[in-house]
């Protein structure tokens, strides 16, 4: 029986194929996450499992930069529709952002996996949204609202790719060496 490897290649995440499963992802902590003040709290766990960060900056994108990233890449209006999409654009103008780009084993999946269900009412408890977020689709679709999930994660390998090289310049990622990679590589 073959066994299953992610679809990532050296290429595409500037790593010798000797490393060929470590990922690099883009998170972003939305304005909920910025405004309450637990980004450190949540950062510190993807540090604890062993996820390196290459890059970070605070930034307030523009309706036209989070166009192209939730639409131009992931094609939310496609997936959840038009007025989901207007108060997604809507919520993450609303303050700043903080982006960043984390790098380990299987980074991706690694992430999606702590980061749990983008509705947070469905998320596992254990999981970031589980912990620290409650508001159900339902709740917001009758608002009129976004749900406020407190951070974004690359949903695939071929997303993250896209989604650092739009966020990030390659001088803006950096590459340096952890005490901790002799155990979490």
């Amino acid at each position: 029986m073959a066994e299953k490897k992610t679809n990532i290649t050296a290429s595409n995440v500037g790593l010798s194929s000797k490393n060929s499963l470590i990922q690099r992802t883009l998170i972003v902590f939305k304005p909920d996450a910025v405004q309450r003040g637990i980004v450190g709290e949540i950062l510190s766990r993807f540090e604890r499992v062993g996820l390196k960060i290459v890059g970070a900056k605070m930034v307030n994108p523009d309706k036209d930069h989070y166009y192209q990233h939730y639409e131009g890449i992931s094609k939310m209006i496609t997936r959840r529709g038009q007025k989901t999409f207007d108060n997604t654009l809507k919520f993450m103008t609303s303050g700043p952002v903080i982006a960043m780009v984390l790098e380990g084993v299987e980074a991706v999946p690694l992430v999606r996996k702590m980061v749990g269900s983008t509705e947070p009412m469905a998320a596992d408890m254990g999981t970031i949204r589980g912990d620290y977020a409650h508001i159900s689709f339902g709740y917001a679709d009758a608002h009129d609202e976004a749900v406020p999930n407190l951070i974004h994660a690359s949903g695939n390998p071929e997303e993250a790719d896209a989604e650092v090289s739009y966020w990030f310049k390659p001088e803006e990622i950096q590459s340096y060496q952890t005490l901790s990679e002799k155990f979490t590589r």
